[in-house]
């Protein structure tokens, strides 16, 4: 299977993986949702998994795969500030700990710009 086809394979994995994630441990996904959300974290943590989950089945879809890689980089992009959160809350914290967090900033950039790809590579393929 060419690179082009598996990538929005992998991609949909990893946020199948991650959605998953949200429901199977969600106290460590509570603990990074911003305090300036209304609700509960339970409720943005188990809908960020629905979403997670939806977005994988899209992609895995020829026929929704270019609107879901748009979907996901948007996802990716409005999920930051979780990420900057947990950087926060982790800066008085153990190093490794502390690396981990931060390290997490920029990964969002590869990850946009994966989905971006898959949208742009689902567009010749339509």
């Amino acid at each position: 299977m060419p690179r082009s086809e598996r990538s929005p394979l992998l991609l949909a994995g990893l946020l199948a993986t991650a959605g998953v994630a949200h429901f199977a441990v969600p106290r460590q996904f509570d603990a990074i949702v911003p305090r300036s959300l209304p609700g509960s974290p339970r409720t943005w943590t188990y809908a960020s998994g629905v979403a997670e989950l939806a977005l994988a089945a899209g992609l895995a879809l020829p026929r929704t795969r270019k609107p879901a890689a748009l979907a996901a980089a948007a996802f990716f992009v409005g999920v930051f500030p979780a990420n900057v959160k947990m950087a926060v809350d982790r800066r008085d914290r153990p190093a490794q700990e502390k690396a981990v967090a931060f390290g997490r900033l920029p990964l969002q950039i590869p990850l946009v710009l994966w989905a971006r790809g898959v949208a742009r590579n689902a567009e010749g393929q339509a």
